[in-house]
């Protein structure tokens, strides 16, 4: 399994008993979804690594108490802590209507309602207050906030979004370009 293949489940942040549970810190909103796991692919040394999971339980909100098969002493527990542990793509739930998992929108277009076709989405930056798409209009990255004010509309089926971004925003990016 590639890690371009999967999502970002959470991170292991602590052992639970000393037969070898832990406690994953969930990187989700829809946490009860994910109780009742089968497998999942934990980071070691840049490559995935499958474990079988024996059982699962919501400890608290945001973090689920696992017990891993062959994982079953502190010593087996303590190896894995502070790793990320992600799932399959696959096992995301399907979104509708203008919810949408930030890795399912790169490459899509971006048609503002006022300016017409902005470009291409071609990354999401998620290391601010904020949440943007990142655009890639005639060379220059513009990044577009993404809230509900902003984002019209999503259309899967011709890979669009459409925005309507407050007067200026994307001038202020191109003015000089």
């Amino acid at each position: 399994m590639r890690k371009e293949d999967c999502f970002l489940l959470g991170t292991v942040v602590g052992k639970y008993s000393y037969k070898g549970e832990l406690l994953l810190k969930l990187d989700t909103d829809e946490q009860e979804q994910y109780q009742s796991l089968d497998t999942l692919f934990i980071l070691h040394d840049n490559g995935l690594v499958p474990y079988f999971v024996v059982s699962s339980s919501m400890h608290k909100p945001g973090l689920l108490r696992i017990r891993l098969e062959d994982i079953d002493s502190e010593e087996d527990a303590n190896q894995l802590i502070k790793n990320k542990v992600y799932l399959p793509l696959s096992e995301l739930p399907e979104l509708s209507g203008n919810k949408f998992y930030y890795h399912e929108v790169v490459g899509f277009t971006v048609q503002d309602k006022n300016l017409g076709k902005l470009g291409l989405v071609t990354g999401i930056n998620e290391h601010t207050a904020q949440a943007t798409f990142i655009v890639n209009v005639h060379g220059v990255s513009v990044l577009i906030p993404m809230v509900d004010e902003i984002i019209l509309s999503v259309d899967r089926s011709h890979k669009t979004i459409f925005v309507d971004t407050p007067p200026g925003l994307v001038d202020l990016y191109t003015k000089d370009a």
